[in-house]
């Protein structure tokens, strides 16, 4: 044993010194309690080794309720780790597939969105570095719901605005149903031609105006061959009434059928009151077809003339009318229908109550 002797004021020194290096070593042991930051505390949060942290990779595919592959449907990722929150998305191809690479490790959920199927939803989770064939995604047809949009047919539109003018009644009692207060009106097929000749012939006016006009010509003794008393004034009505259903029949709904021409009056309403003029006044000899277009009113002018040809058949001999007649009572039937769209044109209007408002939109 070798014994080394040191001065007291050495030794000291030399106690300190060993301390000292003591103290030192231990500051830098990991663990230790004395001062300073250890290299630990340096480093990143995420503890995991390189081979736990590689990218991972995710491909499937989408199908139908059948199994048949679903194209174009998109497809988003995103990872359920919120520290490392990464939100991907791609299309499946035309096989279905689909394919994410380099994808976080752990767990993930997908969203699969596709027209005509409903959202569907798959969670898992995959490892680093795995490459990970996912099961098939199969989509639901997604529940149907039907906008069904209710709309009327030309020949129902035009019903309804039938129902309306029926309603058209000069101070609440002359039937008006002859005259459109819309300009873009449906026109009226066949049996709604006829329907509206025959709503004016049966109705309560019409009687009242072929019994007054009977009356009147029993009065003056027109049509001597009828006689008087009951008998005379029924010959006298039927003849008046018999006028009325030839020329409303034949003019308003037989030829407009034929010809395709729209029987009724359009009011104009607008412009000047000489443009007003002159339309009311040509409507006597023209007219609005089915296919909206202007046209000559046959329909009128040889409805004139037929109701004229056919009275013939039922008034007394010394009274019938000659051809030439037959066509000047034509010229002054066009003439007072010329008259009475002067009186549609400036002044039902105003009396007729219940009159055709042109509906919203058409």
């Amino acid at each position: 044993m070798m014994v080394f002797r040191f001065k007291s004021g050495a030794l000291v020194l030399a106690c300190a010194a060993i301390l000292a290096s003591l103290g030192f070593g231990q500051a830098l042991q990991p663990g230790s309690k004395g001062g300073g930051e250890t290299p630990d505390s340096e480093n990143s949060s995420d503890q995991r080794s390189p081979e736990q942290r590689a990218p991972a990779t995710l491909n499937g595919t989408v199908v139908d309720e059948s199994g048949a592959a679903v194209a174009g449907a998109t497809v988003k990722y995103s990872s359920a780790d919120h520290a490392r929150q990464n939100i991907r998305d791609t299309v499946s191809g035309s096989d279905g597939e689909f394919f994410f690479p380099s994808v976080v490790p752990g767990s993930f959920q997908l969203t699969v969105t596709a027209p005509g199927f409903s959202t569907q939803t798959y969670s898992g989770n995959v490892q680093a570095g795995e490459v990970e064939t996912l099961p098939e995604i199969a989509l639901n047809i997604a529940d149907a719901f039907t906008e069904v949009q209710v709309s009327l047919s030309p020949v129902e539109v035009a019903e309804q605005q039938i129902k309306l003018e029926e309603k058209q009644r000069v101070l609440g009692a002359i039937p008006n149903f002859y005259v459109s207060y819309d300009p873009e009106a449906v026109p009226l097929d066949a049996q709604q031609k006829f329907k509206l000749a025959f709503r004016t012939m049966v109705d309560p006016f019409t009687f009242f105006i072929a019994g007054a006009v009977a009356g009147i010509e029993q009065a003056q003794n027109h049509f001597i061959e009828y006689g008087q008393g009951t008998q005379g004034y029924a010959k006298r009505f039927g003849a008046s009434y018999a006028d009325a259903a030839t020329g409303t029949f034949i003019g308003a709904a037989i030829l407009p059928t034929l010809l395709k021409q729209d029987p009724r009056y359009f009011y104009k309403g607008t412009g000047s009151k000489a443009s007003r003029a002159l339309y009311a006044i040509a409507n006597a000899v023209i007219c609005k077809g089915d296919n909206k277009r202007w046209q000559v009113n046959y329909s009128n002018i040889l409805g004139s003339l037929a109701a004229g040809g056919i009275s013939n058949l039922y008034y007394p001999k010394d009274d019938r009318n000659g051809l030439g007649l037959t066509f000047e009572n034509a010229a002054l039937g066009v003439g007072a229908t010329a008259i009475q769209n002067l009186f549609q044109e400036f002044f039902v209007k105003r009396l007729t109550p219940k009159r055709d408002i042109p509906a919203a939109g058409q």
